[in-house]
């Protein structure tokens, strides 16, 4: 597993790679955002940590590139403690998780392990899935809102494929936050508010009222049963 380490601080960067060599992947590190964004285009790695505070371009700047530049690779980002800003923005611009500083190394690898798993599930290859107007491609990574195509990132199309494979049923936050990011995030509901509100802003005719993904107070989510 070849693995592209981001971070500015010389003694996180190396204490982050030696962990991985240790359990026999392949780490590259790099200090600057500008420098990493540049490598991590070229789509040659399997897995991205991502510190967001970096000279050049910020974490958040280079995430947001790389997913408008089409690229689905997981990305795991580090955050101080105190950066609530920074991880709704990162969240927002496609992260699939965050290790919040300090972090033990078992952390690290268990949420390594679990963005690189969802990243080779199978099951997000299964046909399409066509709900009201609205059609999501597991095979080509597409989401089509009457006939016009809605750009995605891969945690957003990994949630919107989870909420429409199972219309009209009443899934809790727990739930919904396992499936998505296992079972570590399930006390960490903000994943699930910042995941909820981009995916509506950008298939919903009207986000402040939902078509598609329906609010059940203090339970979780629906995705209507709605057919063409």
């Amino acid at each position: 597993m070849k693995i592209l380490v981001v971070e500015d601080d010389r003694t996180v960067g190396h204490y982050v790679k030696r962990g991985l060599e240790e359990q026999q992947h392949q780490a590259e590190l790099v200090a600057d955002g500008t420098e990493a964004l540049q490598i991590a285009s070229e789509g040659e790695h399997d897995l991205i940590i991502l510190d967001l505070r970096l000279p050049g371009m910020n974490g958040v700047q280079v995430l947001r590139t790389l997913r408008d530049r089409g690229l689905s690779v997981p990305v795991l980002v580090l955050t101080a403690q105190d950066a609530v800003d920074f991880k709704v923005e990162a969240l927002r611009a496609g992260a699939d998780d965050y290790v919040t500083k300090p972090f033990g190394p078992e952390e690290l690898l268990a949420r390594i392990r679990a963005a690189l798993r969802r990243a080779d599930s199978p099951a997000a290859t299964s046909g399409p899935i066509v709900r009201a107007g609205l059609v999501i491609d597991r095979d080509r990574f597409r989401v089509l809102r009457d006939g016009e195509e809605v750009r995605l990132t891969p945690k957003e199309f990994e949630l919107l494929t989870y909420l429409a494979q199972h219309p009209g049923r009443v899934l809790t936050h727990r739930a919904i936050l396992k499936a998505i990011w296992g079972p570590h995030a399930t006390d960490q509901p903000e994943h699930l508010r910042v995941l909820v509100g981009s995916l509506r802003k950008k298939i919903e005719p009207d986000p402040s009222s939902p078509r598609y993904i329906l609010t059940e107070p203090w339970v979780g989510y629906r995705f209507a049963d709605l057919s063409d």
